[in-house]
């Protein structure tokens, strides 16, 4: 564990492991695509339990709001094959991304205040 390689400058952040979905993605702002793209986030419209996701490349994903879902299983273990190069997801973000930890008992649970 003391010998896993994290990217300097960036402090681990903690997240519940079952926050839900949606409240996840408005917050790191990335969505992993069934071949295992990751997307950078545009717009979030939530309608009621779906939502529907705009990317920075103009593609348009219908999500259900659920915590156990592929998604937010690959979201939370952090597979992704790589980011999409429309998107233009920036280093910085898939850096502080990946020193991003999600545990069951501690952690932001993203509660709005």
């Amino acid at each position: 564990m003391a010998d896993e390689k994290k990217p300097k400058g960036y402090r681990t952040r903690y997240y519940r492991k079952r926050v839900e979905l949606f409240r996840l993605i408005e917050k790191i702002k990335l969505w992993p695509s069934r071949r295992g793209v990751l997307h950078g986030i545009l717009s979030v419209e939530v309608l009621g339990d779906v939502a529907r996701l705009t990317t920075h490349c103009h593609k348009i994903f219908l999500v259900r709001n659920s915590r156990n879902s592929r998604a937010a299983r690959w979201l939370r273990n952090k597979w992704f094959n790589g980011a999409c190069t429309e998107c233009g997801v920036p280093p910085w973000k898939l850096a502080k991304y990946s020193v991003t930890e999600f545990k069951r008992h501690s952690g932001s649970a993203l509660v709005d205040e």
